[in-house]
């Protein structure tokens, strides 16, 4: 079968597992690295807590960029109105316990971040935001994947791993 006979539907069922393979090698390494460091998978600094860190900090630039209308840096946005003025920080209470992050801000105040809400102190179920996000079609800028077919897959996979070690150590 030559590359030009190969079917959509055949590159899609050829690509998943090398999708679950590179989630599993992904998992691994944070694992890995996370262990060599002394780094403990919950609690305070824990690698749970700075994925979750890190997965709100990109949905929130993310919907900035989408809000203003460019990326970051970009000149587009030079003199166009509105643009970014920096972050703020905000501490939201999440499963993983409290998580302090950088939540963007617009020089007009217009910005309405939707996954961490303004005056919004408690977050839980981060997975069911992810799915959420996945079906408003959050993208992260030009030349980028979606945001969410990156991190849903995951996150998911994360949580099926850990989901019997997190409960061991929670009692």
């Amino acid at each position: 079968m030559t590359s030009e006979n190969v079917t959509e539907a055949e590159t899609v069922e050829s690509g998943e597992p090398q999708a679950k393979a590179a989630e599993d090698r992904l998992i691994d390494e944070l694992v890995g690295r996370a262990q060599a460091e002394g780094l403990q998978l919950t609690g305070e600094g824990g690698l749970l807590q700075q994925l979750t860190k890190r997965l709100l900090e990109s949905a929130l630039e993310g919907e900035i960029t989408d809000h203003l209308g460019y990326d970051k840096h970009d000149p587009a946005g030079k003199n166009g109105g509105n643009s970014r003025n920096g972050t703020r920080s905000k501490t939201v209470l999440t499963d993983v316990g409290p998580v302090e992050i950088a939540v963007p801000r617009d020089r007009e105040g217009s910005f309405e971040p939707k996954i961490v809400k303004k005056r919004q102190k408690r977050l839980t179920g981060v997975d069911e935001m992810v799915i959420s996000l996945s079906a408003k079609g959050l993208t992260t800028g030009k030349g980028q994947t979606r945001w969410t077919s990156r991190w849903k897959t995951v996150l998911n996979a994360f949580d099926i791993t850990f989901d019997g070690r997190l409960s061991a150590a929670r009692q």
